[in-house]
């Protein structure tokens, strides 16, 4: 869905990138039309990739592995250097692959949108985050839409992953396309098929996790479901590209919803004295009915704390309401706050106020196992934190810094010693790495509910 460079109206800067030479331009090549009859290649031809963040760089690999032609595309030559360098964020299997196909001249990646023309798949996957208002922001989206369509040829087959609202794929492509004298279903092909690209977490390959695609048209759902089983061997059609666009929102709306009462029912939990993770699990063993959501200090990343907002705002503009949805949301935007009026009270329990405290939170990543800082909770607790007096800090093994409000920048502690806080907020945990030191703070606020190795640990 949504890559870490976005994909915004910029120049591209015509650059493209191999291990061993930089091309300052496509070479001139014949331009070849996928089908004549309409018929579903058994090849998706050469793929380009509009957006090589966490779901594109991805998907470019996991092509490449099985033998198709790829091309990365993105506007960020600082993400595509990062990418050429192996340095990546990426689960283990993955940067195998990012090895091997660094080493191939199939492999491209580049910031030339030119390169388009050589592909006979194009598949966009970049962000679609919201603003301050929590509507959506569409412009990521709508240039990289807008380009593919300016540079698209005929029998290219185009597929969107960007998580948005319902008529998105209608809308962005398939109209402009129309308007440029395509006949959708005949001579080019449009559909969308949600990502479900789960960042760090090795469990959930994508290889396989099943895929929902709806196309324009039963041609195009068959041809861009023959792209995605090189990606995954389970492809679930749907009647049309809003059918699979509301598949997304519903999918992450009900994570949302489970999210919010999750850590609802944690703080009932500490109004009885109960471990809520041991009461979700007794509740997990249940084998139909139930499913297990654990509490936190908050939601981050690209999927939750956004896409119910693209349903929210689509719905509004139509005066309708959702609001289960809206109390959801309302109460995962509240939690971060939560989180510093529970660490008030440990240190009201400890004899002193917040002013002036010392206080590191432990984790900013917006989940275990990722650098990836985007809409994490740990930064909304940072700044309440800071408004109510408390000399704040941060640790984080895998990210060296992180942005505040302005130009204001904090760097991670690199070697933090538990006597040097007043408290310490658990956040985030990242396998493999030490956290002896937390230990011996004297306040610990374990806001994850899983970090039973302090004996003087409070629960959010």
């Amino acid at each position: 869905m949504e890559s870490q460079a976005s994909t915004r109206e910029t120049p591209a800067q015509n650059v493209c990138l191999a291990p061993t030479r930089i091309v300052s331009a496509p070479a001139a090549t014949t331009v070849r039309v996928s089908s004549t009859n309409g018929s579903v290649p058994t090849t998706p031809g050469t793929v380009g990739i509009v957006g090589m963040g966490y779901v594109g760089l991805p998907t470019a690999l996991a092509l490449h592995a099985a033998t198709i032609p790829t091309i990365g595309i993105d506007v960020s030559i600082e993400r595509l250097r990062t990418i050429e360098a192996g340095a990546a964020d990426l689960v283990a299997e993955d940067h195998a692959r990012l090895s091997k196909a660094l080493a191939d001249k199939n492999f491209r990646l580049t910031t030339d949108f030119e390169y388009l023309a050589e592909a006979d798949t194009v598949i966009i996957c970049v962000p679609t985050p919201i603003d301050h208002h929590l509507s959506p922001d569409l412009g990521p989206l709508t240039a990289a839409c807008r380009v593919v369509v300016e540079r698209a040829r005929q029998g290219q087959t185009l597929i969107l992953t960007s998580t948005s609202f319902v008529g998105t794929t209608k809308q962005l492509l398939a109209e402009p396309l129309a308007e440029r004298g395509f006949t959708i279903g005949k001579d080019i092909f449009v559909a969308f098929s949600p990502e479900r690209i789960d960042p760090g977490n090795s469990q959930h390959a994508q290889s396989e996790t099943p895929r929902v695609v709806g196309g324009m048209t039963q041609k195009c759902t068959d041809r861009a479901k023959a792209v995605l089983e090189f990606v995954t061997p389970i492809v679930y059609s749907v009647s049309s590209p809003e059918a699979a666009e509301l598949t997304k929102l519903y999918e992450n709306t009900f994570r949302a919803v489970g999210i919010a009462l999750a850590n609802e029912f944690a703080e009932i939990c500490g109004t009885l004295s109960l471990d809520p993770i041991e009461i979700t699990n007794a509740a997990a063993t249940k084998p139909y009915g139930f499913l297990a959501f654990y509490p936190g200090p908050g939601v981050g990343g690209h999927c939750i704390p956004c896409d119910p907002h693209y349903l929210l705002w689509q719905l509004r503009k139509v005066r309708r309401g959702a609001p289960l949805v809206q109390q959801a949301m309302t109460a995962i935007a509240r939690r971060p706050k939560h989180v510093v009026d529970r660490a008030v009270e440990a240190l009201s329990d400890a004899g002193r106020g917040m002013a002036g405290a010392r206080v590191v939170v432990v984790g900013v990543s917006y989940k275990p196992g990722v650098a990836d800082v985007r809409e994490s909770s740990a930064l909304q607790i940072i700044i309440e934190l800071e408004a109510r007096g408390a000399k704040v800090a941060f640790h984080d093994p895998l990210v060296e810094r992180i942005a505040l409000s302005g130009d204001r920048r904090m760097e991670t502690v690199l070697d933090p010693h538990g006597q040097d806080w007043d408290l310490a907020i658990v956040h985030t945990v990242h396998p493999e790495h030490e956290y002896g030191w937390v230990a011996k703070c004297p306040i610990v606020l374990d806001a994850t509910y899983r970090f039973d190795s302090a004996s003087q640990r409070e629960l959010v």
